[in-house]
């Protein structure tokens, strides 16, 4: 299965702050025309934040979309033109208020590759050290520490 879809026409619907919608008119192989809704996005980073503790570092934010509290690695979108590794020194010192020492690239991945075009860049941030610089909007965000130990199981629930 090497054939990929041709794309014959294209139109944003929708041109956003954080997204764009994209409607796409593909033929598929074999002849089939059909639509592809895209969502395009910034690339992201996420981190897994340890302090010296052997503590992982997570936010508890409210998440509008979905209407739920919830308890995240931090992340963020990348700025233009910047790279991950200086997004990572930002979201943290911008969420948590720390700035690691050292990084770490884990890896990353297509967050929603069946219609977004999201990359998530994932890292490992330890050795932090205070940070003044927080954005604007961190009230609504709780720093929660949380044992590596405990973390297994709150993937787990």
């Amino acid at each position: 299965m090497s054939a990929k879809e041709k794309e014959f026409s294209s139109k944003y619907v929708y041109q956003g702050r954080g997204v764009n919608l994209r409607v796409d008119m593909v033929e598929k192989p074999g002849g089939k025309k059909t639509t592809r809704e895209v969502v395009e996005h910034v690339d992201c980073v996420a981190v897994v934040v340890l302090d010296k503790q052997n503590n992982v570092l997570l936010v508890r934010q409210f998440r509008y979309a979905i209407g739920k509290f919830l308890l995240e690695v931090p992340a963020g979108g990348m700025e233009p033109e910047e790279e991950p590794f200086d997004c990572v020194r930002r979201e943290l010192q911008e969420e948590i208020g720390y700035l690691p020492k050292k990084i770490i690239k884990l890896g990353g991945f297509y967050s929603i590759p069946g219609y977004g075009t999201e990359f998530l860049h994932c890292f490992l941030a330890t050795d932090l050290v205070p940070s003044r610089l927080m954005a604007e909007d961190t009230d609504n965000i709780e720093l929660i520490r949380v044992p590596l130990t405990q973390i297994p199981g709150l993937i787990a629930s």
